[in-house]
């Protein structure tokens, strides 16, 4: 088992940038069992995104999107990636971990409650929805991928900044959800890189939950942290 679970803030990047960048480290985790397992943390420039599904529906007029369009091995309908939005793209390896993705995704709404609350934001989970809630509103989308039973892709946190880029489409397939921000609940404005390290210190502390050791160093080009 590998003895560091590894963060990295990259600021704001595009979304094939960052794509290629979890192809290869997942690829490397696939042929390197010890490799760490790293937590990518970022923002996009605007960009949605939408599962691979047969069902369409949540894109309404894909055509006339102000932004362009992926489809992704991620699990999930459209949502909107952009600038003020926290991006969290954990590589882990769950088959140091019971291969239990349920357990997994259950970490990852957790972490996100846990960090909100920080905020003073008292967060929940939904029944039967994936995700982190206020009341009816919704504040963190979680979509992930899984191959060889590593991770790649994960949740999306809003910060601040503008949400109105959500209204060209039905987030998560969801009908009349409000989508709601940090700003938007505290009236404060925060950074994503500083909302990021509170993330990562939270994981580094529920970490284990999900494998049995392990420790976190951040490999930016920042100094090194540890927690």
């Amino acid at each position: 088992m590998n003895e560091t679970f590894a963060w990295r803030w990259l600021g704001r990047m595009n979304f094939q940038e960052t794509l290629a960048l979890q192809e290869e480290l997942v690829a490397k985790k696939r042929e390197n069992r010890n490799a760490a397992d790293e937590f990518l943390l970022l923002e996009h420039e605007p960009v949605y995104t939408i599962g691979r599904t047969p069902d369409q529906s949540s894109l309404v007029d894909a055509a006339h999107l102000p932004h362009p369009l992926f489809a992704i091995n991620r699990g999930g309908q459209a949502t909107y990636h952009g600038p003020g939005q926290l991006i969290g793209y954990p590589i882990i390896d769950l088959r140091r971990c019971g291969q239990d993705l349920h357990r997994y995704l259950r970490w990852l709404e957790k972490l996100l409650i846990k960090a909100l609350a920080i905020y003073e934001i008292s967060a929940k989970t939904r029944l039967g929805l994936t995700g982190v809630w206020i009341e009816n509103r919704k504040i963190a989308s979680i979509g992930v991928g899984v191959r060889h039973w590593i991770t790649m892709h994960g949740f999306a946190l809003n910060v601040c900044g503008d949400l109105t880029p959500f209204d060209r489409i039905i987030p998560c397939g969801i009908q009349d959800v409000t989508m709601t921000s940090i700003e938007k609940e505290t009236g404060t404005i925060f950074s994503s890189e500083e909302v990021g390290r509170r993330v990562a210190e939270i994981a580094f502390h529920t970490i284990a939950n999900l494998t049995t050791e392990g420790s976190l160093i951040q490999i930016s080009g920042s100094p090194i942290t540890h927690f």
